[in-house]
């Protein structure tokens, strides 16, 4: 077995992994032992990467070029030369009679930087135009300039090591116990080691990484800015300020402490919906404390007032002097694996090469000079949510879109589509055929994708690391920079710039460490100067952080150290901004915040991690949360089907209740789009996100919408599950979203674990007509004559139990779908039905006797459920702490990756304590 070491092209922990290979094939991953950003540890994501690359998972790749004759006609496969020589014509043409600003360029955070550094060459150096954004906008363009505003440059100034140092961690807008759950097993190694450390949680819900806090701050949605106002108003109040580091590193201070003179505890306690004193709690604790780090995600960033909050946070770390010391500074956590490459080559419609900005006109010659052409274009490009208002407007003819997936994480998804739908020409180069925006693509392009690429990424705290290819890809699947380069070269041909009368082309790359060398070449004498960094020098010293210029030998751990900051007089800047709250109000129509985020197993869009059916096993599909007491008041049961809806659109969900929420609030996951969520409207959960946006950062605020939430009246069920025919998982799957419009509510998942097998739920006013039925009962293979049936016309109900052997292979519930749950449970577990045949038409919800559910899974790593943790938690109950210790050694769960450790800790937690109530009562 082989072995190439890269990283994780999930978050922006930029974990190590081991890629373990043999005869074209990925055989197993593994946490790199000697990365310096999880030394050996993965998540549950992390650790199925693998899963990902294996045959089974490979059915919807993208293998050829791909090209529609028109817009309502299916793909035909092409050449890559007929391909590629189409969209040059097509380009050339519409620059030429429309101007540079009627294409656009959508990239993406999950590219690496040489592939980020070519298309932004491409946009800006051949083409002429600033459009060209990506979908790092949509997570990380609030924390860009915050850190502008404050410290004079986008630049993480802690990393990771100072978890170890710091004696408050102060957490806000992140569950980082789920989305970056590498660094919470630090913050919990932390912990164990200091039990003196204290964890401050600021979330609107009481999330994992809340639970494990010593205090949270449960504010009402959007009040962060008020919030850190109240903290600064204390710090002032009680002196728990650093004069001389103000006095000596800072600017502003006066304008700052006139604006939060007004937030007194009482005032920021009213707006923010929490205790005067857990706010001076707070404070004492930031004011107190020798090490202060901050850690920050996209509670913070997706928001009408991101900058604002950014800068509002970091403002109490320079009140305190808490910058550029071992456990201290204000860190934003990335959410994408290379959102901070894309940044360094300039990959955005306001950023240049080298963290120029494009405003700057000495820093547009600057470029202009490096890549040795007459001008960088100077007007401003359309940003995310502009660039998909201009396709619909027409002022935007095409778009060439990479690595990304608009058609489902981008807001409003209505206006989105009908701007991807009015195009000219949508290019998607692409991994997977069968993303939502591959629907409205006139042209795919087949990248390839992790476990196949090289090249470099930078992790969020600037750490570049190698990544480095194990296999080939796929079928005729190229480079990303690749495809841009050889689309460039055709451009460039039917272009003529200027520049072609000195040199042959803009892009004379063959391979990713040429096009990293130039990269670095730009950098020079930049705050991020990497120009002592090569492939080679990575290579040979392993993952680097920058700044690291020539003659380095090493790069720096922490920024600011002497206080000298890259602004005009070295001084960092307090940012004087307001507090306005959300965009979207609630109202009488609309009485329910939303908030949207994360799952622990599931990554964005589920492109990638939505083939491996052991990530679903901890949460299968999108429920909707909402506090306990507004179930029983609007009579909801859990598992209810609900409509929900805001002033974009609406769609049919599950809803449940959740202690994790103040009544009010309402919580959905991100992560469905159409492809796993249809029915009515079919767009998935961005149908209701807002695209309003920060007017600094042009951010939108993905995390909070007003919706209302009413009973769906749709009384016919269907529940069909089971393993497809064929063996093919994915290809079932696929042909069930044909499905999704039949019904006013759809959903598709995969269930199960080695074998895979898929989950099709749907619901209606009426019954579905005969044919419907049919063409279902076809697909999960439940219309042969082996099949037990049962049906009931005349109040739409019928059964069919697929048996194969002694095992279920298939079921088909309709009108009555009750039997679910322990129908399911049985044909994932392989029970055994040979002696219980007589009972597969039951129509009870209630599984037969002796059969005792497992419930949800808790561990997905070695496949430990819920109600088999509580049992043995249960029978240690009396020894206390070593209860759960008992319980992992005998199970294993939690032993590897470790993300289910805050489930299990709270599991055992509630365990005590219904032990220690039940000796009382007995008593």
């Amino acid at each position: 077995m082989a072995e190439t070491r890269s990283i994780c092209c999930y978050c922006g922990v930029g974990c190590g992994v081991i890629i373990e290979h043999d005869d074209g094939l990925i055989r197993g991953v593994r946490g790199d032992p000697e990365h310096p950003a999880n030394y050996g540890r993965l998540c549950s994501k992390g650790s199925a990467l693998h899963l990902t690359a294996q045959p089974a998972a490979q059915t919807h790749r993208a293998l050829h070029p791909l090209v529609r004759p028109a817009k309502d006609l299916p793909f035909r496969r092409a050449s890559w030369d007929n391909a590629l020589e189409s969209m040059a014509d097509r380009f050339a043409a519409c620059i030429e009679t429309h101007g540079p600003d009627s294409v656009a360029f959508y990239v993406s955070g999950q590219l690496l930087t040489e592939d980020y550094y070519v298309f932004n060459k491409l946009a800006k150096g051949l083409v002429g135009t600033n459009n060209i954004d990506t979908n790092s906008r949509l997570c990380m363009s609030s924390a860009v300039t915050g850190y502008k505003a404050t410290l004079g440059a986008d630049a993480p100034p802690a990393c990771y090591e100072d978890i170890d140092f710091a004696e408050l961690i102060f957490i806000a807008g992140s569950n980082i116990a789920w989305a970056h759950p590498v660094l919470f097993r630090r913050i919990e190694a932390a912990k164990e080691r200091n039990p003196a450390l204290k964890v401050v949680v600021v979330d609107p819900r009481r999330t994992a990484t809340a639970d494990f806090g010593d205090l949270h701050l449960a504010i009402e949605s959007g009040t962060d800015v008020a919030l850190f106002h109240g903290l600064m108003h204390i710090l002032v109040w009680e002196e728990w300020i650093d004069d001389a580091y103000i006095g000596g590193h800072t600017a502003g201070f006066a304008d700052l402490k006139k604006r939060v003179r007004e937030y007194t505890p009482a005032e920021v306690a009213r707006i923010c919906g929490i205790r005067a004193d857990d706010l001076v709690t707070a404070a004492r604790w930031f004011g107190q404390s020798k090490s202060v780090l901050s850690l920050y995600c996209q509670g913070l960033n997706q928001s009408s007032s991101g900058t604002a909050k950014n800068a509002a946070l970091i403002n109490l770390h320079l009140a305190t002097g808490q910058v550029g010391r071992p456990g201290a500074g204000p860190f934003s956590l990335t959410g994408q694996p290379n959102a901070m490459g894309g940044r360094e080559v300039g990959g955005m419609a306001t950023l240049l090469s080298g963290h120029r900005d494009l405003g700057n006109a000495a820093h547009r010659a600057e470029v202009a000079a490096l890549w040795g052409i007459e001008h960088v274009p100077a007007k401003p490009g359309k940003t995310a949510v502009d660039m998909f208002t201009a396709l619909a407007a027409g002022d935007i003819r095409m778009i060439y879109i990479a690595c990304t997936n608009p058609a489902q994480s981008m807001p409003d998804q209505a206006s989105v589509r009908r701007g991807l739908s009015r195009a000219e020409l949508v290019v998607l180069q692409e991994a997977y055929v069968d993303t939502e925006t591959a629907a409205f693509a006139d042209v795919l392009l087949p990248a390839t994708t992790w476990g196949e690429k090289e090249g470099t990424a930078t992790n969020s705290e600037r750490t570049i690391s190698r990544v480095r290819s194990a296999v080939a890809g796929p079928g005729e699947a190229r480079d990303d920079w690749r495809i841009a380069v050889d689309f460039a070269r055709r451009l460039e041909r039917r272009m003529q710039p200027a520049y072609l009368a000195r040199a042959s082309t803009l892009f004379p790359y063959s391979s990713a460490d040429e096009i990293f060398r130039e990269h670095a070449a730009t950098t020079a004498g930049r705050d991020l100067d990497i120009t002592g960094l090569s492939h080679a020098v990575l290579d040979a010293r392993g993952p680097q952080q920058w700044p690291y210029p020539a003659g380095a030998d090493r790069g720096r751990k922490r920024l600011y150290e002497d206080g000298v900051f890259p602004t005009a007089d070295g001084r960092a800047r307090f940012a004087d901004v307001p507090f306005a709250p959300v965009a979207e109000k609630t109202d009488a129509r609309h009485p329910f915040r939303l908030n949207t985020g994360r799952l622990r197993d599931q990554w964005h869009g589920m492109s990638r991690t939505g083939t491996v059916a052991q990530l679903f096993q901890h949460v299968g599909e999108p429920t909707l949360q909402l506090n306990p007491s507004d179930l029983e008041r609007r009579g909801f049961g859990s598992g209810d089907l609900v409509r929900v809806e805001s002033k974009r659109g609406g769609l049919h969900v599950p809803v449940e209740g959740s202690s994790e929420l103040k009544p009010g609030h309402a919580f959905l996951p991100m992560h469905w789009g159409s492809a796993s969520l249809g029915g009515e409207g079919g767009l998935g959960i961005n149908v209701l996100t807002t695209a309003a946006r920060c007017p600094v950062s042009f951010q939108p605020e993905l995390k909070h919408a007003a919706i209302r939430v009413t009973k769906a009246e749709l009384p016919w069920r269907l529940s069909a599950f089971g393993y497809a025919p064929g063996g093919d998982a994915l290809a079932l799957r696929a042909a069930l979203r044909g499905l999704h419009q039949c019904f006013p509510y759809a959903s598709v998942t995969l269930i199960g674990r080695d074998q895979p097998g898929v989950l099709f739920r749907a619901a209606a006013a009426t019954p579905a007509d005969s044919a419907l039925l049919a063409r279902i009962d076809a697909l999960f293979g439940v219309d042969g004559p082996t099949t037990a049936r049962y049906d009931d016309a005349k109040r739409g109900i019928g059964r069919r139990v697929l048996v194969d052997g002694a095992r279920l292979a298939a079921v088909r519930l309709s009108g009555d779908t009750k039997a679910e749950s322990w129908l399911r449970e049985w044909l994932v577990a392989e029970h055994d039905v040979a002696t219980s045949r007589p009972l597969l038409l039951l129509p009870t919800a209630e599984p037969p006797r002796g059969f005792v559910s497992r419930g949800r899974v808790v561990c997905t790593c070695f496949d430990v459920a819920e109600n088999v943790l509580i049992a043995s938690l249960a029978a240690e109950a009396g020894i206390a702490e070593a209860a759960l210790s008992k319980v992992q050694q005998a199970l294993q769960c939690g032993t590897q990756c470790g993300s289910c450790l805050p489930e299990l800790k709270r599991l055992a937690a509630e365990t005590r304590r219904d032990h220690a109530a039940s000796i009382v009562l007995a008593t």
